[in-house]
């Protein structure tokens, strides 16, 4: 059964104090650890070989191949099939001719093991095969007793009892690499949905505050000369609403800056819109000239994230009304039924815009993913008489204490 990463409450994965280790590089001089742990274990077997020389040369001979086979495993990962051929072929003359401990097999079980971890099981069997053949044929022909092919033959037992060893590693590796690959993407998800979300923030402060900007701007140009007080108050607007879009726009790019709010000192000096802020944008509004109607039927206290997904959806209703619709009067209604919260905006302008990809634009698709992203729906529908109703339903969840 694959495993799935824990992930911590903030969404991101939680790692186990082994990972770092094996994504990190290898440490230097890794390679040589193989040949200086076979050289270590054939040490005995070599200076038995050295000690009963005068005897037998020719075991010398095949014991010194043996130990100089283990340089051999710092190839292991490159080329493990060759290198366990290779390391078979001079290791095997040592394990049928030699006397004591098998130690001259080391080099060749730390390259089976080896070439098994890294997929290569046809050359590991194919050798070992070979090896079960060739080591007691050169012990029978050189002491010509049958006894003498025992000792190759319980090597070459063991040796495949090795296999097993680096198909465990092998499989263990595989899982890590899987569990490499699900960390990716689940942080290459997490990255998305945090642009997304960024995207978002910008399009609904920079789209309302710009959209303001254009409309108070044209009624100051309108009543410069017939109504220069009326034009001082859109010039004062303008600049409120500039002000206001300045602090929150610092308050996003301080977060991606920081990578968590508040650090830089921007998240705090513009806090996240809240139901007590409606008012307020819906006052920006009517001084632009538009008749808006608010009602809040809430009791209760939403969750942070819930108000700002209805503020933003407020503010971006009211922005398509002024702007795309041409509406003169919106109705905006924040109730609570069934354990949902519902916004109801109905503006009696043109209705749906058409110019987006989805049939109206991105500012709905946006409102759409905030109220989904909570577990709630969003939907649009032409209003009696003309114009247009935007709903939105959230879950009802009271705010902490």
């Amino acid at each position: 059964m694959p495993w799935n990463p824990p992930a911590t409450s903030t969404g991101s994965t939680r790692l186990p104090p082994w990972f770092d280790r094996m994504e990190g590089r290898r440490p230097r001089g890794s390679r040589w650890f193989p040949v200086a742990l076979a050289a270590l274990i054939q040490l005995p077997g070599l200076l038995i070989a050295l000690a009963t020389a005068r005897f037998a040369v020719v075991p010398l001979i095949a014991v010194v191949l043996a130990f100089l086979s283990s340089v051999l495993l710092a190839f292991t990962r490159q080329r493990p099939g060759t290198v366990l051929v290779a390391v078979a072929v001079l290791c095997a003359p040592a394990v049928a001719l030699s006397v004591g401990p098998p130690f001259a097999a080391a080099p060749l079980a730390i390259a089976v093991v080896g070439a098994v971890a890294r997929g290569a099981r046809a050359w590991a069997w194919w050798t070992l095969a070979g090896f079960a053949v060739v080591a007691p044929t050169i012990a029978l022909a050189v002491t010509a007793s049958l006894v003498s092919i025992i000792r190759p033959l319980i090597v070459a037992l063991v040796l495949l009892l090795l296999v097993g060893v680096g198909e465990a590693i092998r499989n263990r590796t595989e899982r890590y690499r899987e569990f490499s690959r699900q960390v990716a993407a689940r942080r290459e998800a997490a990255a998305e949905a945090e642009r997304l979300r960024i995207a978002r923030e910008l399009h609904d402060v920079l789209a309302h505050s710009l959209s303001q900007i254009s409309v108070q701007a044209g009624v100051g140009l309108h009543l410069f000369d017939s109504r220069p007080e009326k034009a001082r108050e859109s010039l004062e607007a303008i600049k409120a609403t500039s002000g206001q879009a300045l602090e929150e726009v610092r308050g996003v790019l301080g977060f991606l800056r920081s990578g968590s709010a508040g650090e830089d000192g921007y998240a705090a000096r513009a806090p996240e819109p809240d139901l007590a802020r409606i008012p307020v944008l819906v006052d920006t509004y009517r001084r632009a000239g538009l008749d808006v109607a608010y009602r809040n039927d809430i009791t209760g206290t939403p969750t942070a994230a819930a108000q700002l997904a209805l503020y933003r959806i407020v503010q971006e209703s009211l922005t398509n009304a002024g702007r795309h619709a041409q509406a003169t009067a919106v109705d905006i209604h924040l109730g609570e039924t069934a354990g949902e919260y519902v916004l109801t905006v109905a503006d009696d302008g043109r209705g749906l815009p058409q110019d987006g990809p989805t049939g109206g634009g991105r500012g709905l698709l946006g409102m759409r993913e905030r109220a989904e992203l909570l577990g709630g729906s969003f939907e649009t529908r032409p209003a009696d008489g003309g114009g247009l109703v935007v709903e939105a339903r959230l879950p009802a969840r009271e705010a902490a204490p």
